[in-house]
């Protein structure tokens, strides 16, 4: 075990490191392997998915509540719109500002959660709608800001079922006639929950590998369920200053699955282990230079969205770090999935 845990730290490529998890799978050894890849390129990441041991028990903690805060939707009302529905958080609160990130690609979201909008020849297309109670402030409110049309959103992407993503959709759905898309089990997922939430109207339905096209712009669609049932993973082409690069999203990353008792915690570890590699090879074979997610604090965005104000002409995008960063990204949540369920089987 020592000699695997230091040859995977000692190791500068992904290779070696993988080859170190696969020759002990321990919790242990898959958490080392992580550590490696991750410790100073996708740290916040990393601590999401594999704490500390000392940092793990307060870590499953938040995560229950997560999980339980969502799964018990149907109990409790609907935050921001409908009637008897408990005032939103103070705007102070949630609050951010949008950002140009790409010449096509603007962040709208909040300061935890992450709403994109992909601009293209023929219309916009907006990726996750974060809440009810924050869509018209951040997504409409932010397009205003930055000189866009928010009669212009064609479609709306939400990545999976969890109201923090879905929960502005109906709004942009209703207001400006924008088609919904999410994948089958979502659609069934979100009607499923909590009646007095704000929610689409079933549109259509993603399949894997489908291709989203508006105007001179290809966004290709995969299924990776895992996080939920039906989580898409988007890949998504932008541009600066006339470069081509390809942003990778993942669309659902933390363990807070939807558990059931024909369908148990293992069941969605391996589940999310097989998206989790399957969306790396498509990355891989795509060319993808750069990751987004929907949490400001699984992509780094927090650091990142500064970054960009403070940008002089000729830095790099801090959003492009070449295709081995994404390899390592998706590698670190398919390692610490594999942490997770090594641990649940008692190695």
């Amino acid at each position: 075990m020592t000699r695997i845990i230091a040859a995977a730290c000692l190791s500068a490529g992904l290779g070696a490191s993988l080859a170190a998890g696969q020759a002990a799978d321990t919790s242990a050894a898959h958490r080392a392997v992580a550590r490696n890849l991750g410790a100073k390129e996708w740290p916040e990441l990393l601590n999401s998915l594999c704490p500390e041991p000392a940092a793990r028990g307060a870590a499953a903690q938040r995560g229950a509540a997560a999980a339980s805060g969502r799964a018990g939707a149907a109990a409790a009302p609907a935050r921001g719109r409908g009637t008897g529905a408990p005032q939103p958080p103070p705007r102070e609160q949630w609050h951010a500002e949008p950002v140009k990130v790409f010449d096509n690609l603007y962040f709208l979201g909040q300061t935890e959660y992450s709403a994109w909008a992909v601009t293209t020849s023929e219309g916009i297309i907006i990726i996750d709608t974060i809440f009810d109670y924050s869509v018209e402030d951040e997504v409409v409110g932010g397009m205003k800001k930055i000189g866009l049309d928010p009669a212009q959103i064609k479609y709306v992407i939400v990545s999976h079922g969890h109201f923090d993503h879905s929960g502005g959709a109906k709004f942009l759905q209703d207001t400006y006639k924008a088609r919904v898309l999410m994948s089958a089990a979502d659609w069934d997922l979100l009607e499923r929950g909590n009646p007095n939430q704000a929610k689409p109207r079933r549109d259509m339905v993603v399949t894997d590998g489908m291709k989203l096209t508006l105007g001179d712009t290809v966004l290709t669609l995969f299924l990776t369920p895992g996080h939920t049932p039906g989580t898409i993973s988007t890949l998504i082409p932008v541009k600066e200053n006339g470069r081509q690069h390809l942003m990778a999203e993942w669309g659902g990353t933390g363990f807070n699955f939807t558990i059931t008792p024909e369908r148990p915690r293992e069941f969605w570890f391996r589940t999310y282990i097989e998206s989790a590699q399957k969306f790396r090879e498509r990355a891989r074979a795509a060319g993808a230079d750069g990751m987004i997610a929907n949490h400001t604090n699984l992509d780094g965005s927090k650091r990142k969205l500064p970054q960009l104000a403070a940008l002089k002409p000729g830095d790099p995008n801090p959003y492009v770090l070449g295709t081995e960063a994404v390899m390592r990204y998706l590698t670190i949540a398919e390692e610490c999935a594999k942490a997770g369920l090594a641990e649940l089987e008692g190695r």
